[in-house]
């Protein structure tokens, strides 16, 4: 072969591995290109979904529980339950979420199933006082004081300090008759708190069933200093009507006007007025001069409901 041959043939040798890799890198460059179109192809018929974590669900599951607590304090009552359910149902861990729902069931008094929501609570942390608070104001209102009174007993070993505890518990005593129980539960209640008006206007409730009038007297006008509310003004309209009658329709009249709800012996006897003091209050109240104030509280009532 002669010398131009041979230069042919390299040429052409050179050519044809040129064009194999050439041809490799077309079908590699083709191969990537179709391999990304897929993938963008894949990712544009199959959604990409968000899936929260177990922090994030606590999270949102504690909003949820705030909004229904709002909710029942602007007496939304329905909403909050809905609410409550469901911030309970995306976390069952929570025994904050539990007392939330268990205060919304009372609410709407769904009292069975409060008091479920509430030892679901006490499994999660037995240690929260609030709880035996509140399972001790439903025994309340379904009228089981014995109930009542070994819940509040439990919440006060976690909490001894809360005087609206004390309070309630001298309260379960007053319902019993045991006016010196009370007593002395209202006096631990008021030392924690001095500004409690409650306490003293109770004080005087009690003092009065022991037919220690002038005591009485005492305590409810030291309740009125602190908070003029109707209740004191007409327990002491009660115990001054033999003493000073005048003052007595002053003071009955002032207290009826604040709250109308006073006329009425059922509502009286719900704020634990004892049956003494009913009986001086009823005498009182058929006066010929608050005849007229009697009347109009009644239809105040009455357009109420």
């Amino acid at each position: 072969m002669d010398v131009e041959k041979k230069h042919k043939s390299k040429s052409k040798q050179s050519i044809n591995q040129y064009m194999k890799k050439f041809l490799k890198k077309i079908i590699c460059v083709s191969l990537i290109s179709f391999y990304f179109l897929k993938v963008d192809q894949v990712k544009s018929l199959v959604p990409y979904y968000y899936f929260p974590t177990i922090k994030n669900l606590q999270k949102e599951s504690l909003s949820i529980g705030k909004n229904a607590y709002q909710l029942l304090y602007f007496g939304q009552y329905k909403q909050s339950l809905n609410l409550s359910k469901l911030a309970v149902k995306i976390n069952k861990t929570d025994e904050k979420l539990w007392l939330i729902l268990a205060e919304a069931q009372v609410a709407n008094k769904l009292y069975k199933e409060a008091l479920n929501s509430l030892n679901k609570a006490q499994k999660l942390n037995s240690n929260i006082s609030e709880i035996f608070f509140a399972k001790s104001n439903i025994y309340i209102k379904i009228s089981h004081l014995k109930n009542a009174k070994t819940a509040l007993e439990t919440g006060l070993r976690i909490e001894p300090n809360n005087h609206n505890a004390i309070f309630q518990l001298g309260n379960i005593l007053l319902m019993e008759k045991n006016y010196s129980g009370a007593i002395k539960l209202f006096e631990k209640s008021i030392k924690i708190k001095p500004d409690f008006w409650q306490a003293i206007n109770n004080k005087g409730l009690a003092y009065f069933e022991e037919n220690k009038i002038n005591l009485s007297i005492k305590h409810f006008e030291k309740a009125i200093s602190i908070e003029e509310n109707a209740e004191p003004l007409l327990g002491l309209a009660s115990c001054l009507r033999m003493k000073d009658i005048k003052l007595a329709l002053k003071l009955a009249k002032k207290a009826l006007n604040k709250d109308p709800n006073y006329v009425n012996y059922e509502y009286r006897k719900e704020q634990l007025w004892g049956g003494k003091l009913q009986i001086s209050t009823e005498i009182l109240l058929k006066n010929d001069q608050l005849q007229t104030d009697v009347i109009l509280a009644k239809s105040k009532i009455n357009a109420s409901s």
